[in-house]
């Protein structure tokens, strides 16, 4: 699942790179990757101390427990890192859209290609089990690496859309530089999906090792791919980044080539939703065990309703930036960044200076607390104000979205 949340960042980051400039860009991804990493190690350590959780609501529920709360908090987090699942699932219906837009030159209307998107990535989830998930996901990265390399192989070969200089730095306003920051927190989101990543690790202890690849690999490549696509395009780097391609046949390409990650990423997301509204649907009862009349009609109509709301989220956040923007406010800033310094603070609580490690390890996972704050706030209030002024894109629209 984390090369999903990969393909995410790899979208929308040279988009990022040009609106912020090349160094403060690149600055803060780089920073915002340490931070996720540490995260992660905390995580990992949480889990460490106790080996049954498997999601960030079982976390809260331990931490619930000493305050006699333990079931409620369980259920907060729980439905709230499905929702965010929900979110992500809206932004690979948006996708979608903007990929049919694309092959097809907006042969239809753009609501006519995200009802198609919502009766194919359902009809894909009908299955109650992901069994070959493993090599889903890596199908998934390597489409949707593949259709990046063809990008900066055609803008390197075209420079299809800059012209004007490149610039280091940028003076540009509040809203739309923090609107790039929560972007790049997107790029660094996968944490939900970390607890239920290492209860399948054969050596739990592997997991630093595990961590490590995934942040060096991902960083390096968004480094690349931003910086190579900036270069070459310029400040004008649309987003999704895959349409920044010259050539209107060679876009085509680009966009066929990531449809199996466009779908399966959306699909694996949306089982991984559904599966946990399945649950505390039928708890306790023999339909989770077996495969009962009742149970499948509940596994469809669960499915179901979760790709409608994506679908309805999808069409009323148009804006590929504005819908990123936003989860990453309300979602990544927390599941990345805010809730494992929170994991942290709980776990050593009473010993948060008893030496020198513990006081540097404080200061660090306080800052991660203050960092999910600042980016849910100030993310909050900067996509709103973008998605009030954007005039390009009405919701609910049948213009094309594609760029």
């Amino acid at each position: 699942m984390i090369a999903e949340t990969v393909s995410l960042g790899i979208l929308s980051l040279p988009g990022v790179i040009a609106t912020l400039g090349l160094a403060p860009g690149l600055v803060v991804m780089v920073f915002m990757g340490i931070f996720s990493a540490y995260s992660g190690l905390v995580m990992g350590e949480f889990r460490k101390a106790y080996p049954w959780v498997e999601s960030f609501g079982d976390a809260a529920e331990v931490m619930g427990r000493t305050v006699g709360m333990g079931k409620l908090f369980q259920e907060i987090w729980g439905w709230a890192q499905t929702i965010f699942q929900i979110f992500i699932m809206g932004s690979h219906l948006l996708t979608w859209t903007i990929c049919l837009n694309t092959l097809t030159d907006s042969a239809a209307c753009t609501i006519v290609w995200g009802v198609v998107g919502l009766a194919v990535f359902w009809a894909l989830n009908t299955p109650r089990t992901l069994r070959a998930a493993g090599y889903y996901s890596f199908a998934s990265f390597a489409s949707i690496f593949t259709a990046v390399m063809v990008t900066m192989i055609d803008v390197g070969i075209e420079k299809p859309i800059g012209s004007t200089p490149l610039a280091a730095a940028r003076t540009i306003g509040f809203t739309t530089a923090f609107l790039s920051i929560t972007n790049i927190a997107v790029a660094f989101s996968g944490h939900s999906c970390f607890f239920s990543i290492m209860s399948e690790l054969k050596q739990p202890n592997d997991w630093p090792k595990a961590l490590a690849m995934l942040q060096i690999c991902d960083t390096i490549l968004y480094i690349i791919v931003s910086v190579v696509i900036y270069v070459y395009v310029g400040p004008d780097v649309p987003s999704p980044a895959l349409s920044a391609a010259g050539s209107h046949v060679v876009r085509k390409v680009i966009w066929g080539i990531a449809i199996p990650t466009i779908v399966i990423a959306g699909v694996i997301y949306g089982h991984v939703a559904a599966r946990y509204v399945f649950v505390r649907v039928f708890a306790g009862t023999k339909h989770l065990a077996t495969r009962t009349p009742l149970g499948v009609i509940g596994w469809l109509g669960i499915t179901a309703i979760l790709w409608i709301i994506a679908w309805v989220i999808s069409q009323s956040i148009p804006v590929f930036n504005n819908l990123l923007g936003f989860v990453a406010a309300l979602f990544a800033s927390w599941f990345s960044y805010g809730l494992p310094g929170v994991l942290w603070l709980w776990l050593y609580y009473g010993k948060w200076f008893a030496t020198p490690k513990n006081t540097v390890q404080f200061i660090l996972n306080a800052f991660l607390v203050i960092i999910g704050l600042i980016v849910c706030a100030l993310g909050l209030w900067c996509t709103g104000e973008a998605m009030a002024k954007d005039e390009g894109r009405d919701p609910w629209s049948c213009a094309s979205n594609a760029a």
